[in-house]
């Protein structure tokens, strides 16, 4: 540059301005030049300080960090990290040179979602009572003031008969309950309000069937997870369900893993994962939209046995229970999970608003999974309580959780007595 600057003080046709300006040029290229060499050093060490990442499933805690889960029959899960969810406690503090990092590149880490304490499961259906005994007015308040009203003729009895098969209580159960209640009246003749009230009791609690055992696989059985599987068709509020028992699972001290097996719905996997996030709970999913919900399922298991975890819960995605296909999937699933660990409990969630369709929905699904148990959804929305009666006598399995609300702690553990109480209060 000083040769440069020589030659113009030399050259009879260059001004002293001139002169002036072509330094400034050069200064400004050379902190240019300077600063360029600076960013590309910072670049390189971010770099390297990143873990290479795979496509695999990942297990995603409940803190919100990320990690890899391998595939199937591979080795355990490997940590990763977003490049949005840094945390500058896993950087080479070693390596990293503070004057040369891209504060624009490197954002400060998020802060860990607390977590929560839900509520304990017991007591939830008596809570919810009240809600459950304003929905079911029809099968209550209405059987009540027609068998108390007196002069119980045939058209009376067969608005008895209408007002139960609208509840959904089915052909057969309706049958056996008039037939009861007919003869009960004809011996003891008494007809007040609270005689009949307890006559439709005793009769609902022998149709609802207090003997079915409700209890839900949540305990390590042999030394590995109890695995449940759930399953249903669209829109029945299946993704929901399993977020809401995760809830109740940690509500009694148990250690929970997720496994986001619904690989087609869009925002599937985000969505349980945000229910496991709000309790601490670990979710395994995919990190590709699309993926095989059986290898998901698998790599779930294989997690939660390698975490020690009390019991798995396994989402899988809504079908159309008349599509052969889909259901052939949902046996595939079912196979693949088997192949490393027995299935303790499938659990069908039905929509308790969709009546003698649920029941089909019910058929089909019991004979490609071998559904164990119901989870009921909605029942605070219909005036059909008798869909319990006719869900649990289509499949010969007991309805064990029911949803009573949108809230995250709607959801409660079937208690009989409980459900027959708010029908008839």
């Amino acid at each position: 540059m000083l040769w440069v600057l020589t030659g113009l003080e030399e050259s009879p046709t260059v001004t002293q301005s001139q002169q002036i300006f072509l330094a400034v040029a050069i200064v400004i290229a050379l902190v240019g030049i300077v600063l360029l060499v600076g960013l590309q050093r910072g670049r390189s060490v971010r770099r390297r300080t990143l873990p290479p990442q795979t496509p695999s499933s990942r297990v995603d805690g409940g803190s919100g960090s990320d990690t890899d889960d391998s595939s199937a029959g591979g080795g355990p899960a490997v940590s990763t990290l977003e490049p949005d969810l840094l945390d500058t406690d896993v950087l080479d503090t070693d390596v990293l040179d503070t004057d040369v990092i891209d504060t624009d590149v490197i954002e400060a880490p998020a802060r860990a979602p607390s977590i929560e304490r839900p509520e304990s499961a017991t007591g939830r259906l008596q809570r919810l009572r009240a809600r459950l005994a304003r929905s079911n007015t029809v099968l209550g308040k209405g059987l009540l003031s027609l068998l108390s009203g007196g002069g119980l003729d045939e058209q009376a009895w067969e608005d008895v008969e209408d007002t139960l098969l609208t509840s959904d209580l089915g052909v057969e159960a309706t049958r056996e309950l008039v037939d009861s209640l007919r003869t009960r009246v004809t011996i003891e003749g008494a007809r007040d309000e609270e005689t009949v009230r307890g006559w439709l009791r005793e009769d609902l609690l022998r149709l609802v069937d207090r003997s079915m055992d409700r209890s839900i696989a949540s305990s390590r059985v042999e030394g590995r997870p109890a695995v449940v599987m759930v399953v249903g068709v669209n829109g029945t509020g299946k993704t929901t369900t399993v977020g809401k028992l995760a809830r109740v699972l940690v509500a009694q001290d148990k250690d929970v893993v997720l496994g986001a097996a619904d690989t087609f719905r869009a925002a599937a996997a985000d969505q349980l994962q945000t229910w496991g996030e709000r309790v601490g709970v670990p979710t395994v999913r995919s990190d590709r939209e699309g993926a095989d919900p059986a290898s998901v399922a698998f790599d779930a298991v294989r997690a939660a046995i390698e975490m020690e975890a009390d019991v798995v819960l396994i989402d899988t995605a809504g079908r159309l229970h008349n599509k052969v296909g889909l259901m052939d999937e949902l046996s595939k699933v079912k196979r693949v999970v088997e192949k490393q660990s027995p299935i303790d409990e499938v659990l069908l969630v039905l929509d308790a608003t969709t009546g003698q369709n649920g029941l089909r929905q019910a058929e089909v699904f019991g004979d490609v999974v071998n559904v164990t148990g119901i989870v009921l959804t909605k029942l605070d929305g219909t005036a059909k309580g008798g869909i319990v009666v006719a869900v649990q006598r289509k499949l010969g399995v007991p309805v064990k959780l029911v949803g009573l609300g949108e809230g995250p702690d709607d959801l409660a553990p079937f208690d009989p007595e409980a459900f027959v109480d708010a029908l008839i209060s």
